[in-house]
């Protein structure tokens, strides 16, 4: 299976190479104002609700031409630098090729080149205004971003010990500290994804949580960790009976929004801070989570989005499961063949033969049938497909030593 997978990785690399990293995103064109008016965003009703499902469907339908056509030009992307950062550095690791080193380089000094600073500490946001609770301004930093980022300097420090990686890490550490917090208790509170308002996500809640720790862990800043011990306390106690966790939590209105890669998000943070604090409360929410994960989320080795819902068959469902199934085999073996798996099936389904992956295979909601998206988007799946392949290609090796 690896030198399948070898071929496919080095197939996306050249067509990496080729086209250069700038690229279009599934969230690009949602943001453009005439979009905005024309699908009425913030209204809820049913007639706005129809509209934005036929105009985003013309979009994944002819999606390069309807980008073209609302004059939206490839751009980079933070969140998938740091992605392909993180790639390239695990396969230096695995084959110490100098070419992987120059474009992990490349990533890297993009990222310090484009960091947003601010009173305190740096941050990375989208190229695009994208949609939440209020619309959020291009290059409004975030969580999300930043600790994907953050995860390319941890990982260029831990495999060189480069200072000024670990300056760049306490640097984000003290942005994501200023993020809104909501103390839900003595010892429970949730990070926000922006510094513009308070909400309660799970994964960015632990994505901030897992950084802070491991990084104060490291610089010996323990307010650093106390806080982030304090989000996991929040996100452990709200997963379901089932093992599920919800996409946001309390206050908020729950939405029982339970998808395949928001999941494996969670599950990897998880994972992670086990291994860094070896708390017993997250070592069991991680194997009930992972029971449920596995139970719910795969038909005959293909990820579903949701547990009753298969399509739409995502690339960044398949990219996620590999990766977190990859990363969590250490404790969970047999998770390694169902990553295989996936894998196999993503490579001959959805990777085009120029190299690139497609955005996946949704239903229609027109007309009931299936088809491809094939636009090739550069953070949403080249990069995750590039990381899911570096984090099975680790995996594998270490079960082989």
């Amino acid at each position: 299976m690896t030198d399948a997978v070898f071929s496919s990785l080095m197939s996306l690399k050249n067509w990496i190479r080729e086209n250069g990293y700038a690229g279009y995103d599934p969230y690009d064109i949602k943001g453009h104002p005439l979009i905005l008016k024309l699908t009425g965003f913030g209204n809820k009703n049913y007639a706005a609700a129809l509209l934005r499902e036929v105009v985003f469907e013309l979009f994944y339908t002819f999606p390069v031409a309807s980008r073209r056509i609302m004059h939206i030009k490839p751009a980079c992307n933070a969140k998938a630098m740091g992605l392909f950062a993180s790639s390239y550095l695990d396969l230096y690791s695995l084959q110490q090729d100098e070419k992987c080193l120059e474009q992990m380089h490349i990533c890297l000094n993009w990222l310090k080149n484009n960091k947003i600073p601010g009173n305190h500490g740096f941050g990375w946001g989208y190229p695009f205004d994208w949609q939440s609770t209020v619309l959020i301004p291009s290059g409004t930093p975030n969580g999300i971003v930043t600790t994907t980022v953050g995860e390319a300097f941890w990982k260029h420090y831990r495999l060189f010990g480069d200072k000024e990686s670990l300056t760049y890490c306490t640097e984000i550490c003290k942005f994501l500290f200023r993020l809104p917090v909501d103390q839900l208790g003595k010892d429970q509170i949730c990070f926000s994804y922006t510094p513009l308002f308070l909400n309660h996500v799970h994964n960015l809640n632990l994505f901030v949580a897992e950084f802070l720790i491991k990084t104060g862990m490291e610089t010996g800043n323990s307010g650093w960790i106390e806080t982030g011990h304090n989000a996991v306390n929040y996100t452990l106690d709200k997963q379901s009976e089932t093992g599920a966790f919800d996409y946001n939590g309390p206050p908020e209105k729950p939405l029982k929004h339970y998808d395949n890669y928001h999941t494996g998000f969670v599950l990897r943070m998880l994972h992670s801070i086990w291994i860094l604090t070896g708390r017993e409360d997250v070592q069991a929410a991680l194997h009930k989570g992972y029971q449920y994960y596995v139970a719910h989320f795969f038909e005959n080795d293909i990820p579903k989005l949701m547990p009753d819902r298969k399509y739409r068959i995502d690339i960044h469902s398949c990219s996620e499961s590999i990766h977190c199934l990859s990363a969590l085999s250490t404790i969970f073996p047999e998770g390694l063949k169902l990553a295989e798996n996936i894998l196999a099936w993503t490579i001959e389904n959805l990777q085009d033969k120029s190299g690139y992956f497609y955005y996946g295979i949704l239903k229609s909601r027109i007309t009931g049938m299936p088809f491809k998206s094939k636009i090739p988007y550069i953070r949403w799946s080249q990069a995750w497909m590039l990381r899911a392949m570096s984090s099975y290609l680790v995996s594998a090796s270490l079960k082989s030593v």
